[in-house]
């Protein structure tokens, strides 16, 4: 197998340096090229989370392990690792992938990334295609065939299963990754360059952060920043805290050579325990979709612009033949710059969604991400950041 792809894509500055995003797969899933993509659109973002029912069978976050309240990575291996897989996906023509898992339930689903297992690298638009075979390795050496359940590209996640009946099943709890702060000690277990079960170790470098999806034009938010060595063939093992919970998976790394030796980032586990849940269920993740392109409101900018809120998110772009636009939302009709930013004037500034305030763009699509397609949900507005309305939309789903 070859070892991963660098897919450069952004310049931080003309004469800076390019920043390049690389799975931590490694093989036919590693290779991909995406642009930069904002909003709320049908080319945007979201990805968010809070459901705290989990399917049956999946390891519960109270399953606290018995590392003490200290961070203890030997602790946190020994009772973790034999819950983490290394995962064989073969692509057919586009080759082989290899990165890692873990096991959620003891009906043998497993929690791993979707450039894993599927061609998304080389599909271009077209059909995705899942592992024409899939295999998982235990810890232990033993490897066992399994089958995908299902992927939301939107997310970077996929859930796979192996029967239960032909190895034993050490579950792993998942935490819950909102609560997360800076500094938190983590480690990081997976299969980097294919050398098995291998452990990495660091803190919470920064939360919240907005991160391109290897395996879809919208971005992913929330996403967990660490300094944990996140290498090719990490993709899709988890990330603990220092009680030993998933609070992520590793995902990507953003460097200037495609080593390893950049910004590792793990998908937010509450957005995985949403794909998880909708996937173990249907077979397929739905995601609540408005259609519009919005700016965070800053208190600077609201008293430029004499914005009678301080903090919200303005609608620079209503996409055509929406929900937001038939529900009448309006967008920016002017551009001004401010501080080197250019500001869409003119449109609706969103502050609340039904009961929960809007405070930024990213609030947006968390709290859309919430709701589930067909349903009614109140916008508060101030029209023209003045005249405060409110605005039902009826969501629809987040096309493809």
């Amino acid at each position: 197998m070859s070892q991963g792809q660098v897919a450069t894509v952004a310049c931080v500055h003309p004469r800076v340096f390019a920043i390049a995003v690389v799975a931590a797969a490694f093989g036919a899933a590693g290779a991909l090229v995406l642009g930069t993509l904002t909003g709320i659109t049908g080319t945007e973002t979201t990805t968010v989370v809070v459901e705290r029912t989990l399917p049956e069978g999946v390891a519960s976050p109270a399953a606290v392990p018995t590392v003490g309240n200290g961070f203890n990575p030997a602790a946190i291996y020994a009772h973790r690792s034999p819950g983490v897989v290394t995962v064989y996906a073969d692509l057919g023509i586009e080759g082989q992938s290899q990165g890692s898992g873990f096991i959620v339930g003891e009906k043998g689903a497993i929690l791993t990334n979707a450039h894993v297992v599927t061609d998304v690298a080389k599909a271009s638009g077209g059909a995705v295609n899942g592992a024409k075979m899939l295999y998982v390795e235990f810890k232990d050496g033993d490897r066992v065939p399994a089958k995908i359940v299902g992927w939301d590209l939107f997310s970077d996640v996929a859930v796979i299963r192996v029967d239960p009946a032909q190895h034993d099943l050490e579950p792993v709890p998942l935490g819950n990754s909102a609560t997360v702060v800076v500094g938190t000690p983590v480690a990081a277990i997976g299969s980097p360059f294919n050398e098995q079960t291998s452990l990495s170790v660091g803190v919470v470098s920064a939360t919240n952060r907005t991160i391109d999806s290897l395996t879809s034009g919208y971005s992913i938010s929330d996403a967990i920043q660490t300094d944990a060595p996140i290498n090719h063939g990490n993709s899709g093992g988890p990330l603990f805290d220092a009680k030993g919970r998933v609070i992520g998976i590793n995902a990507q790394i953003r460097s200037t050579s495609g080593a390893g030796e950049g910004v590792g980032f793990a998908i937010p586990i509450d957005t995985a325990r949403r794909a998880l849940e909708q996937l173990l269920r249907t077979g397929r993740v739905s995601y609540a979709y408005i259609g519009v392109t919005t700016q965070s409101v800053t208190p600077r900018l609201a008293k430029k612009f004499g914005f009678k809120t301080s903090r919200g998110a303005l609608v620079a772009k209503v996409q055509p033949g929406t929900p937001a636009e038939r529900a009448g939302l309006r967008g920016g009709t002017s551009v001004e710059s401010s501080d080197g930013v250019q500001v869409s004037l003119g449109g609706d500034v969103i502050v609340r969604i039904g009961s929960t305030p809007v405070e930024s763009a990213q609030d947006v699509s968390r709290v859309v991400a919430l709701h589930r397609a067909g349903e009614k949900v109140s916008f508060t507005v101030l029209r023209g950041g003045k005249e405060r309305r409110v605005i039902d939309v009826i969501l629809g789903e987040r096309p493809a």
